[in-house]
C-alpha cells in the first residue's frame, strides 16, 4: 500500500537511454513526475523532448534493446513497474493504467469491428458472459457519444471519422474502468471543433469515474483548458514545473516563456506569430551546460557551462533556470 494514499504515479530521475552504433540517446535524462488520484497532469513539450519515451517507459512498452533503462523508478499505486514481470506489466496495462494514442487510424485494427476491439480488454481482465460484454461495449461507445451504438458496434474503423475513431480509442482505455489514463496527443489529427469535443468529453469522463488523467501534449492551449499541475519538457529534461495557474500568470524558465510568446491570442490577431529559434537538439547531442542556451536570448557566459538545478518558487512550482531566479530575487529587493 502507498504510504501517501493519494498519490497513483510516481516517476522518480527516470532516465532512457537508446544504444545502437553511434553515440548513446539520452532520450529522457532524469525526470521526476507525480500524478495524484483524480487529477490531470500535463506534460508538454515540443516533438523530440522525450514526453512520449516517458509514457512508454511507464507501461513497459518500450523494446529493450534499443531502448535501456539507465536509472531511476516508477511506482504505480505502490507498484514497482520497472521490477516487473512482462505477464504482471499486462496484468496492469488496460485494467489499471490505460493508454490512448496520438493516431487512432493506426492504431485500430482495420479487419476487427469496433465493437470486438472495445470488447478485447475487457475479455482479457474480466469474466463476463457474451450478453453482459455486448452490454458493457454499448455502454462504453454511448459514454463516449457515439450514436445508435448497439448498430454501430459492428462497423469497421474506415467507417467512421476521425472524431468517431478517437472516441472508440478512448472507449477501449475506458474498457476496464483504470485508475489512470495516459493520453499520448489524443487530438492532434483532428480539427478544432472536433479536438474541443474530444477535451470536453475526457473531462468529464475524468470527472464521472474519478480517474487520473496523464496528458502529452506539445499545445499550451490544450494545457490551459485541462491542467490541474503541468511539466514542461525539453532535451529529455522537465525544465519547469508547477500548478496550471503558475504556469501561465507566471513562468519562469525562458522556453516556457518562449512557448506562452508562440500562442495565437487576440492580441496579435494580423500579426506576425513568434517562433522559437532553431530546434530540440537530439538527443545525443545535447549542449554541455543548459540544453535550451543555444535558442534561449536570456542566456548568460554560464549557461554554456554549467548544468541548471531547480530553483524553487514555493507551492510545487520549480524552474531550472538561475538567470531568472536571480531576476526575480532582485526584483524582490529592489
Amino acid at each position: 500500500m502507498n504510504p501517501d494514499s493519494d498519490l497513483l504515479l510516481s516517476i522518480k530521475d527516470l532516465k532512457v537511454h537508446f544504444v545502437g552504433d553511434g553515440p548513446v540517446a539520452k532520450a529522457v535524462d532524469g525526470v521526476c513526475v507525480q500524478v495524484h488520484r483524480g487529477q490531470t497532469v500535463c506534460i508538454v513539450g515540443e516533438s523530440g523532448c522525450g514526453k512520449t519515451v516517458t509514457a512508454l517507459a511507464t507501461l513497459g512498452l518500450l523494446k529493450q534493446p534499443p531502448a535501456v533503462i539507465a536509472g531511476g523508478s516508477i511506482a504505480f499505486d505502490g507498484l514497482k513497474m520497472l521490477e516487473m514481470t512482462p505477464s504482471q506489466l499486462r496484468e496492469v496495462r488496460g485494467s489499471r493504467i490505460s493508454m490512448i494514442f496520438q493516431e487512432p487510424m493506426t492504431s485500430l485494427n482495420p479487419v476487427f469491428t469496433i465493437g470486438d476491439q472495445v470488447a478485447e480488454a475487457m475479455t482479457a481482465h474480466k469474466q463476463l458472459n457474451e450478453d453482459q460484454l455486448k452490454k458493457r461495449v454499448i455502454e462504453l461507445l454511448t459514454d463516449v457519444g457515439i450514436v445508435d451504438a448497439d448498430h454501430r458496434m459492428g462497423d469497421y474503423p474506415h467507417q467512421l471519422s476521425g472524431g468517431q475513431r478517437q472516441r472508440v480509442m478512448i472507449a477501449m482505455a475506458l474498457a476496464c474502468e483504470p485508475d489512470l489514463i495516459i493520453a499520448d496527443e489524443p487530438t492532434t489529427a483532428l480539427d478544432v471543433t472536433v479536438q474541443a469535443q474530444i477535451l470536453a468529453l475526457l473531462k468529464a469522463l475524468k470527472q464521472k469515474k474519478n480517474m487520473a488523467l496523464q496528458y502529452i501534449t506539445h499545445d499550451l492551449g490544450v494545457v490551459a483548458a485541462i491542467a490541474d499541475q503541468v511539466y514542461v519538457m525539453y532535451a529529455g529534461l522537465v525544465v519547469e514545473q508547477g500548478p496550471a495557474h503558475a504556469i501561465f500568470s507566471n513562468a519562469r524558465h525562458p522556453y516556457t516563456l518562449a512557448l506562452l510568446d508562440s500562442l495565437p491570442t487576440k492580441e496579435k490577431r494580423g500579426k506576425r506569430l513568434y517562433s522559437i529559434p532553431g530546434s530540440v537538439p537530439h538527443p545525443a547531442y545535447r549542449p554541455v551546460g543548459c540544453p535550451f542556451h543555444p535558442r534561449c536570448s536570456s542566456k548568460r557566459s554560464f549557461c554554456e557551462t554549467d548544468f541548471p538545478a531547480m530553483c524553487d518558487y514555493g507551492e510545487g512550482h520549480r524552474a531550472r533556470c538561475p538567470v531568472l531566479f536571480d531576476a526575480q530575487a532582485g526584483e524582490g529587493g529592489a
